[in-house]
């Protein structure tokens, strides 16, 4: 299907732009051990592209990741993580939100408590990792966002692509991503398989030019302190893996592309015409 918009000029000269449309590409598994989802995981990295380094910067292509696993045990359980950690400590570009209390981070075996319990000393009967062997979660509440800015900087960007992988989702519809662009509007909400007890990976990939500023995260039914069960289902996350974020071109800049994507379909359309 294809879209046409008409955009008025100053100089009242009238262009049509024609965009190709597309529906979001969706890479999705679950199952009782990493090895279960990890094809489909390599399948969305792959879509994606080569891994950048974490240094400050856009690459304009490719692709980030984050497995917690690197991050230092001060700021891991029963310490708070900082809301800006991967974007200001270990440059990936992206900042957290959530209306609860904050982030946590699990902690190493040879430091305490794993997989949360700390929180609830039943979790790690319920919980494993992807990657070992952190895993991470919002606290006060299962919902968060993910706002991203390019790598090191405070400068708004977007991505193409965002997956992360959950670890015990139990209720169907409701472990999710939510996409936003840069405007605030969404374009859709996607939902995790289920796997009690084990791994399920969710990934979105938008590919008719969709500008992604924003993912809203919600891990279960429940914040993280009660007893898991089939009703109370929480859920943790291990790996985030999405598109290199870009920066978001200035009005002037943005006009100057269309204007550019004006004029070459109005010579395409000419050169047709003429034959």
């Amino acid at each position: 299907m294809l879209n046409t918009r008409r955009l008025l000029w100053p100089a009242s000269a009238v262009f049509a732009i024609t965009t190709a449309s597309a529906s979001p590409v969706t890479f999705s598994a679950s199952g009782a051990n990493p090895a279960a989802i990890q094809t489909t995981v390599d399948a969305f990295r792959t879509a994606l592209g080569p891994l950048n380094p974490n240094v400050a910067g856009s690459f304009g292509s490719g692709r980030r990741e984050i497995n917690w696993d690197g991050v230092p045990d001060a700021l891991s359980a029963p310490n708070a993580l900082p809301a800006n950690f991967f974007n200001v400590n270990s440059t990936r570009g992206v900042v957290f939100s959530t209306a609860g209390t904050g982030f946590e981070v699990s902690a190493n075996s040879s430091v305490g408590s794993i997989e949360f319990d700390n929180i609830n000393a039943t979790y790690s009967s319920s919980f494993q990792t992807f990657s070992a062997q952190r895993l991470f979660t919002p606290l006060g509440s299962n919902v968060m966002d993910v706002n991203f800015f390019v790598p090191g900087s405070t400068t708004a960007s977007f991505t193409s692509a965002f997956g992360a992988i959950f670890t015990d989702v139990d209720v169907t519809n409701t472990t999710s991503l939510q996409f936003f662009d840069t405007s605030n509007v969404s374009l859709g909400t996607f939902f995790a398989p289920v796997q009690n007890n084990g791994l399920s990976f969710l990934g979105v990939q938008f590919n008719a030019g969709e500008r992604v500023g924003r993912v809203r995260i919600i891990t279960g039914n429940a914040a993280l302190g009660g007893v898991d069960s089939p009703t109370n289902d929480v859920v943790v996350m291990d790996d985030f893996v999405y598109a290199e974020p870009a920066a978001v071109p200035e009005p002037a800049s943005w006009m100057m592309m269309t204007l550019g994507a004006g004029i070459l379909a109005i010579a395409c359309r000419k050169s047709v015409t003429r034959r």
